[in-house]
């Protein structure tokens, strides 16, 4: 098939593009600026201005667009998350409308989030699960740009892929990512209860699932796409901190971390639920397939093979989620 990655440079884009080819698909990458990738032919225009991106699609006359768009400030300043997050959103709201009105009957596949679900109830959740209902006020025009980029794809017969929290090469997580350095310079602290479920993706995996969601047209709605294992923050940090020989984080009571961090920074280190991938296991017969990351423990591999923080993933953590936990984490071979 004739794919236009949209977002081909970013850090999924930059693992979709070998995954796609090596398939045997032919890749038109979309990109901000002039850029090389190896593998796929590189059109530049901005994905905002409709007529730049109608002539790009026409061009390139996708059966499938494929939409990775953000701009997401590394760190973020959870203070400021509407701020910073402000061109993300438009990504997700207006280029999610050109690239449509431009499709021409080509399919569409979409980026989402599977950490804006409703806390409430079960810890870990599937997609039938509400999402936020009352958010914390950053968050607030992010949630409302996801909505309306989920609503306009699903209008439209695609499919939206709702990925956990992102690391690899060139991501927050990763070697020289923008939590790694907080986390180092021992600025990330356990706050509260570090009740937050955290669900992770490696990029390479949301490469893969691209490639499944690409192999499965009749999928449509939504996907999350995260690893087996939903674990909590006051389990992981830690132990990130120890693999990357920063100090241990420190213990700080919510109401303190939310005058330097605000709601959502607070929030987001005690109140995210998990998600569950059971539905893309079945949907789109995915599970992470690189080897280590089914699950944030324990990988050997070296920092290029397996670019999670610091180059390791994590050996120890929550043991208390129960069946459905459990399950999560069994999955089916791979």
């Amino acid at each position: 098939m004739r794919i236009l990655l949209a977002g081909a440079t970013g850090v999924i884009g930059r693992q979709t593009v070998p995954v796609l080819t090596g398939a045997g698909h032919q890749v038109i990458g979309l990109a901000n600026a002039p850029a090389r990738l190896l593998g796929a032919e590189v059109v530049a225009a901005d994905a905002l201005d409709p007529t730049a991106v109608a002539k790009a699609v026409r061009a390139a006359a996708p059966d499938v667009i494929v939409h990775m768009l953000t701009a997401i400030r590394d760190p973020i300043d959870p203070r400021h998350l509407a701020r910073d997050m402000a061109l993300t959103n438009r990504l997700r709201t207006q280029a999610t409308a050109n690239l449509l009105a431009a499709a021409g009957g080509a399919r569409m596949i979409a980026q989402g989030v599977a950490y804006a679900y409703d806390p409430a109830g079960s810890p870990v959740k599937d997609e039938d699960a509400p999402l936020w209902r009352h958010p914390p006020a950053q968050f607030v025009p992010v949630l409302e740009a996801l909505r309306a980029m989920e609503h306009q794809v699903g209008a439209a017969g695609g499919l939206v892929l709702r990925l956990g929290q992102l690391y690899g090469p060139g991501s927050s997580y990763g070697r020289d990512g923008g939590f790694t350095r907080q986390l180092r310079a021992g600025k990330v602290p356990v706050v509260g209860d570090g009740g937050a479920m955290f669900s992770f993706t490696h990029a390479h995996d949301a490469a893969t699932a691209i490639l499944a969601a690409v192999d499965h047209p009749a999928a449509s709605g939504v996907c999350n796409v995260v690893d087996d294992q939903p674990t909590l923050v006051r389990d992981w940090l830690p132990e990130m901190a120890a693999m990357l020989a920063a100090p241990a984080p420190r213990h700080v009571p919510a109401w303190l971390a939310r005058l330097f961090v605000g709601g959502w920074g607070v929030a987001f280190m005690t109140g995210l639920a998990g998600a569950s991938n059971l539905r893309a296991r079945e949907r789109l017969e995915w599970s992470p397939p690189t080897p280590g990351t089914g699950t944030w423990r324990c990988c050997s591999r070296s920092a290029e093979q397996c670019p999670g923080p610091g180059g390791v993933r994590f050996r120890t953590g929550a043991a208390h989620l129960g069946d459905r936990r459990r399950h999560l984490a069994g999955g089916s071979s791979r």
